[in-house]
């Protein structure tokens, strides 16, 4: 456990590292009320998280803490959203059509909705 812990972990440090980078460096070009940085952040991370599990799908030879280690730790600490975007994916394609609904409308209305409270009640 204090391997996978490790593992997440410093992929995560990556991860964020590199999402600070790219956010900032396309916003430094690209100065719209748009936020253009975060948004290619989160469909780059989505196509690689799926990139990730397509291959890990296709090779039965790459040990789980290299998926633990890119998919949980440099995506997760790139972007949340990646992850999401995934779980949407598998719902979907098992045929879960309204959790898959009720997971994307609700991560959004109730992650508005938290962000508003919070930024409230912290003001």
């Amino acid at each position: 456990m204090i391997k996978d812990i490790l593992l997440v972990g410093a992929g995560s440090a990556i991860g964020g590292i590199l999402r600070l980078l790219v956010g900032k460096g396309i916003m430094q070009f690209f100065q719209y009320p748009f936020p253009l940085g975060t948004f290619i952040v989160n469909i780059t991370g989505s196509f690689v998280i799926g990139l990730l599990y397509a291959l890990f799908g296709k090779s039965g030879n790459l040990p789980p803490s290299s998926l633990l280690f890119m998919a949980t730790g440099i995506c997760g600490g790139f972007t949340t959203f990646s992850a999401f975007s995934y779980e949407n994916l598998l719902l979907l394609k098992n045929g879960n059509y309204i959790m898959a609904a009720v997971y994307i409308t609700g991560s959004l209305v109730f992650g508005l909705l938290a962000v508003f409270t919070g930024y409230t009640v912290g003001k």
